[in-house]
């Protein structure tokens, strides 16, 4: 029986690393974004971590749980089609991938109690599906490395 990603990335044990590797993902991404867009989201993503430093790291861990109900499925079928690259699966779903992801992170802005992230959030969120669609198939190898570490 294949493990569930909640098993695999929120395992005790393994939960810190997940957490510091998608991190340094969304660091990664955010260095990569170029153009204007890029440097709106530099600018943002740099306000947000010095309004509240740890942030990213404290929103990767606590969003976690839900980004692995949201890859769920696509991980499902990704194993059940002896896929092995999750990264190319995902690259090849961007527009569903994008949106369940966005989706966590829509509800978590709307919940939030501090008006500048929820400002700042609005202003990044429309180039939001491209970027998270460029980030898929880092994502997913980063994904396929955790699970192979602990099948």
């Amino acid at each position: 029986m294949t493990q569930s990603l909640n098993d695999i990335l929120l395992e005790p044990a393994r939960r810190p690393t997940v957490v510091t590797d998608l991190q340094a993902l969304v660091d990664q991404e955010v260095s990569d974004s170029g153009g204007v867009s890029g440097a709106v989201i530099k600018t943002g993503y740099a306000t947000v971590k010095k309004v509240k430093p740890g942030i990213v790291s404290h929103a990767v861990d606590t969003l976690l749980p839900e980004v692995a109900v949201a890859l769920q499925p696509f991980y499902d079928d990704y194993r059940a089609s002896a896929g092995t690259d999750f990264g190319a699966y995902l690259s090849a779903r961007p527009a569903q991938a994008a949106t369940a992801l966005l989706g966590v992170a829509d509800s978590r802005a709307e919940q939030s109690s501090s008006d500048t992230l929820k400002k700042v959030y609005a202003k990044l969120r429309p180039q939001g599906q491209k970027n998270v669609e460029e980030a898929l198939p880092r994502l997913g190898r980063l994904i396929d490395q955790h699970a192979g570490a602990g099948v």
